[in-house]
């Protein structure tokens, strides 16, 4: 799985990136860079919109348009390939709804034997370059004469009620480099197939192929030290090295 990454670049610079426009709602957002986004934190992300790319905030934890409550996002930070487009929570979202979320780089955690805590691991590209993660959104608002409706709507004071704008990533196998840490990765998408995972018309059978394990040797592995295991924690100190 993917339950932590670091993003630091501000949304100028990804639109610069991503050659894309910035939406009204990432202004209002004003994201802080982070060294320890997790989930139910708002994120930047790259969606398609109206013939280009925009850059669009969302929540992590993807919310299905039929959730009759938002808490289920929580459980919904992750989405595996080989499942995506047949579970209830994603077969939709994968269709028409799949988007690119940006990172520095990410976090997993290597359960050593004999060892009560797991060690945990900074995962960047080899390059430099950011990685780009596989994402899927959705909109959601809570359906009137749920309970979730009543109370948005007390919070909002009679007015409509905002979209919630919401975001998985997409796990797949690990490659060489991540299978000695863990038995999953996240879809990163290189440059040359972000348009074509980007683009609705595109059905789920002629963007699948993308949902495969990084190349190997792409990426670098670095064991980092436990202070990563608080989500409080969101300082650049996180990815130093451990010590030796």
């Amino acid at each position: 799985m993917c339950g932590r990454f670091v993003a630091t670049a501000p949304p100028g610079e990804l639109a610069d990136y991503f050659q894309a426009v910035l939406s009204e709602s990432v202004a209002d957002a004003e994201l802080e860079p982070s060294y320890n986004v997790a989930p139910t934190n708002q994120v930047h992300t790259v969606r398609a919109r109206e013939g280009h790319r925009e850059i669009e905030a969302m929540r992590w934890g993807l919310v299905p348009s039929w959730a009759k409550d938002q808490k289920i996002g929580s459980r919904m930070i992750n989405a595996r390939a080989d499942t995506v487009a047949t579970k209830p929570a994603f077969r939709s979202a994968v269709k028409k709804r799949r988007c690119l979320v940006p990172a520095d780089g990410f976090y997993e955690w290597h359960k050593v034997d004999g060892q009560k805590q797991k060690d945990p691991y900074f995962i960047t590209r080899k390059d430099g370059e950011p990685v780009v993660f596989a994402g899927l959104w959705e909109a959601w608002k809570p359906k009137p004469g749920t309970e979730a409706y009543d109370v948005a709507m007390e919070q909002a004071g009679g007015d409509d009620l905002p979209w919630l704008i919401t975001c998985t990533l997409i796990t797949t196998d690990p490659n060489k480099e991540m299978k000695s840490i863990h038995h999953r990765m996240p879809v990163l998408v290189p440059p040359s197939d972000w348009d074509r995972w980007l683009d609705p018309d595109n059905g789920v059978d002629q963007v699948s192929d993308i949902l495969v394990p990084a190349p190997d040797d792409l990426l670098e592995v670095t064991r980092i030290t436990t202070r990563v295991n608080n989500v409080r924690n969101k300082g650049p100190e996180l990815i130093e090295p451990a010590p030796s």
